[in-house]
């Protein structure tokens, strides 16, 4: 019967938990206390506190003692919904019937000074808790760490966390972990550092996702001079990069023209025997190509076989697409007939990746034959597909056939996207022929498509440039109304079509003074400052 009802809570059914409770006499069960433990608990996850307390005066009727369990539950209820001091009433209670809180109650409650921004008190728990020689889990710091980067700025955070390491000499691995964890997570690199160097003289030593977190916020905020010879010290330690860790840093570093020391740590991550499997293959290969490493990329494809790991599907569709971004056509064409002759069938994506590649080209011509092609090969073009070839036509000036393809797009039943839409409400725009643009724009918004900063700079840009600026103003006031924010680029593209000195501009500054968004705010700064201008001149 606990079972049951425990589960029925789980499931939020609170209501059920207590008619079902109030008929067990007639399957032969008296109440107990556990059987109102399970109750209380059902309660309590169903955030129906009022019945619990409820339940809770009734144990004495029913002969029902309350325990630790019954007050935990309890106290974790409240401290849950933010009332810790009724927490505090509830250990003062029980203390006085002679149960002691144990571990777990001083660690709701810490979780609940802290989800109260009371981080004085949590601290001084803490002391509490020494005290009486209750000492505290894992999850204990877990919570005050957590809970301290919740309720302060990283900084502060970091500097209160830090003078409390210093005035505690030991603390368990779990409190350097948490630290660590939430500074990486903060993007506070230097902080890190600096916090792991200090307690590494305690002899700390990180786990490896601990290491990995934190040696791949490193990697993105420092110079990576610096983030190698850190992470070489600790390697030498005995710890170890995980493969997501190396493909960080190696991107970094090929990005960044560091081709020598990118190359030592691929062998390096070769050597530990990261690469054990296809999919780990494929990652490398992905990672070498985003940097147009394309040689590398081929030695480590060349170099699979060796290891007796064989190429899949993903593998020579990966190889296909960067090299065709790497705009290396030929070695593109002789990965898709290795991809033939090792018995694979081009699926979605192998066409998608070569039909992007030829129109980059500008081979349009080839893009379209291999579009035809998909169907002799039974695989069906979806939303990427047709954006690829709509956005290519548009690019060349082409719009009619764009408006070709994105009618036999629907007529498919494949549903356009934002991204459909954009290259040709753009493509009419530039052509000065905003009124098209604005009925694909409609069309948009019947399907239920969310316009984008790109889609409304365009039309805004176009329709200033025809002097429409009623509409344009309109149209950038009511951008926020529609789900989307304007950036500082649509901003400012604005306020630069309009004529400073014209009445639509006036008109425009009479809107931001009523809109407090920031980016109005900005917009009405940069018109005053234009209007001072021309009075100047």
């Amino acid at each position: 019967m606990c079972i049951l009802i425990g589960s029925w809570g789980r499931l939020g059914l609170a209501k059920y938990c207590s008619e079902v409770f109030w008929q067990i006499s007639y399957l032969g069960l008296s109440p107990s206390t556990r059987l109102y433990n399970a109750l209380l608990d059902a309660l309590v996850k169903s955030n129906v506190l009022d019945l619990a307390y409820l339940r809770f005066q009734q144990m004495s009727a029913d002969n029902c003692r309350p325990d630790r369990f019954t007050y935990n539950i309890l106290i974790h209820g409240v401290c849950k919904v933010g009332v810790v001091d009724e927490g505090l009433r509830l250990v003062k209670q029980m203390e006085s019937m002679g149960i002691a809180p144990n571990v777990f109650t001083y660690s709701i409650l810490v979780d609940g000074f802290c989800n109260s921004s009371r981080l004085d008190d949590a601290i001084k728990l803490l002391e509490t808790m020494r005290m009486r020689k209750v000492n505290p889990t894992e999850a204990t710091y877990r919570s005050l760490v957590h809970g301290v980067f919740r309720c302060l700025q990283p900084e502060k955070a970091f500097e209160l966390l830090s003078g409390f390491v210093d005035r505690e000499p030991v603390l368990p691995k779990e409190a350097y972990d948490t630290i660590l964890y939430c500074l990486s997570n903060n993007s506070m690199a230097r902080e890190a550092i600096s916090f792991w160097r200090k307690v590494r003289q305690r002899g700390y030593v990180p786990d490896s996702s601990i290491f990995n977190i934190t040696m791949t916020c490193l990697i993105k905020k420092l110079p990576v001079n610096e983030t190698c010879e850190i992470l070489d010290s600790f390697m030498k330690q005995g710890l170890k990069l995980g493969l997501n860790s190396y493909l960080v840093l190696i991107e970094t570093l090929f990005r960044g023209g560091n081709n020598r020391e990118g190359s030592k740590y691929l062998t390096e991550m070769v050597h530990l025997g990261l690469l054990s499997n296809v999919f780990s293959c494929n990652m490398v290969i992905d990672c070498l190509l985003k940097v147009k490493v394309t040689d590398k990329a081929l030695e480590m494809f060349m170099g699979m076989q060796e290891r007796g790991i064989y190429p899949n599907l993903a593998t020579f569709n990966t190889l296909i697409n960067g090299h065709f971004k790497d705009g290396e056509i030929t070695r593109a064409k002789e990965m898709l007939v290795m991809l033939l002759e090792h018995g694979f069938k081009p699926d979605i994506f192998t066409f998608t990746s070569i039909i992007d590649g030829l129109c980059r080209a500008n081979k349009i011509d080839d893009a379209f034959y291999c579009f035809t092609e998909m169907e002799e090969w039974g695989v069906t073009p979806n939303t990427v597909t047709y954006n690829v070839l709509i956005r290519c036509l548009c690019v060349v000036g082409d719009v009619g056939r764009s408006m070709v393809l994105l009618r036999k797009m629907k007529a498919s039943g494949i549903d356009p996207d934002i991204y459909s839409f954009n290259a040709l409400i753009q493509s009419f725009c530039k052509m000065h022929k905003v009124d098209k643009a604005k009925k694909l724009f409609a069309s948009m918004l019947v399907l239920g498509l969310t316009a984008d900063n790109v889609t409304y700079t365009a039309l805004i840009k176009s329709l200033c440039e025809s002097g429409r600026f009623d509409e344009a103003g309109e149209m950038f006031f009511s951008m926020q109304a529609n789900g989307c924010v304007p950036d500082s680029y649509t901003c400012n593209s604005f306020v630069d079509s309009l004529d400073l000195g014209s009445s639509e501009c006036i008109y425009c500054s009479k809107i931001c003074v009523r809109d407090s968004s920031s980016q109005c705010q900005a917009t009405l700064s940069f018109i005053k400052l234009g209007h001072q201008l021309v009075q100047r001149n």
